[in-house]
């Protein structure tokens, strides 16, 4: 598995999101923290050395199953965790609590639970507009000079935020939607982190699985998945979506390529300060995608991909995109 590096950290090109081990996509079946160990254990067997995961995924849940897993093996794995969505000081997960007083009491409990006594990249989950950011910034600082954490980093911040907090504390790097079907990074945010030497981490780097082509319809799906109502896998927008998943596939067909190992080979195209961490909870899951470090495209295949349209349909209802720092 070859690198990318993340300012000043390196990592396998290819992570794993541990997300879905605490069951955020329910038509997947139920969940089974065994077989999410043997993903993890696969992944590192595979030489992935970066596993990411936050407090708010359970909640908790994940970060156990990840403290639990790299038992014994703690030095082949960068960890990366979040925090900022579960308030500490009562008002528990889903409330936004980025101050320094929540920062300081969410990584006591990510270092107990991942059994750890440091986590390498820590990451504002989600800009907290009650919170300076030069304060959050400037708590992630005194971590790392107590050897808590080694590196900072930001989740869907925009250009303005990444400049001021980085002006505080320098970020490592930053995790935001990327892939074929969600490239609205490349105006703005992308050149902004090259121009700052910040690395750049894209999650969801498979369409949250339209990409692997393996999702025809959603009347499969189970009422509580919550992408039954997103809106590019709604009514016009999801047959529109098809086409460039029809695209992916054939692409891949003509280099002996599943459409995931298409999709992530795309993005390890795009630098060496790229590494998106696709998400799963299976053994063969993990095996695919990281096989995507060795799959290559051609100059012409390239420019096919690059020319597909942009997705229909905002990336998330109107709830959750009030979230995202713009």
């Amino acid at each position: 598995m070859r690198n990318a590096h993340l300012g000043g950290l390196t990592v396998s090109r290819i992570g794993l999101g541990a997300m879905t081990m605490a069951g955020v996509y329910t038509s997947e079946g139920g969940l089974d923290n065994a077989e999410s160990i043997r993903a993890i254990h696969r992944a590192l067997d595979l030489g992935v050395t970066h596993i990411d995961t936050a407090e708010i995924y359970g909640p908790y849940l994940s970060e156990e199953i990840v403290g639990e897993a790299i038992k014994g093996r703690r030095d082949q794995v960068k960890i990366a965790t979040k925090f900022g969505l579960v308030s500490h000081a009562g008002g528990g997960p889903g409330v936004t609590d980025s101050s320094a007083a929540n920062v300081k009491a969410a990584v006591e409990g990510s270092l107990q639970r991942l059994g750890t006594d440091h986590i390498d990249l820590y990451y504002q989950h989600r800009v907290d507009r009650n919170t300076p950011i030069e304060e959050t910034a400037g708590a992630v600082a005194d971590l790392i000079a107590q050897g808590k954490v080694l590196h900072f980093g930001l989740s869907e911040a925009s250009p303005e935020t990444i400049r001021r907090a980085h002006a505080v504390q320098p970020v490592s790097a930053l995790q935001t939607e990327y892939s074929l079907w969600t490239r609205d990074v490349e105006a703005e945010v992308l050149p902004l982190l090259r121009e700052l030497g910040i690395g750049f981490v894209p999650y969801s780097p498979l369409g949250h699985g339209l990409l692997t082509g393996q999702i025809r319809t959603v009347d499969d799906f189970a009422d509580d998945d919550w992408r039954k109502t997103n809106p590019r896998f709604t009514g016009e927008n999801f047959q529109r979506n098809l086409a460039i998943v029809d695209e992916v596939t054939a692409i891949g067909a003509e280099i002996g390529a599943t459409p995931a190992q298409t999709a992530l080979a795309w993005i390890l195209t795009r630098g060496d300060d790229i590494a998106p961490i696709p998400g799963t909870r299976r053994v063969a899951r993990v095996e695919e995608n990281t096989a995507a470090d060795a799959v290559e495209l051609t100059a012409a295949q390239l420019a096919r991909l690059d020319a597909l349209r942009p997705a229909a349909g905002a990336r998330h209802d109107d709830a959750n995109m009030a979230s995202i720092d713009r």
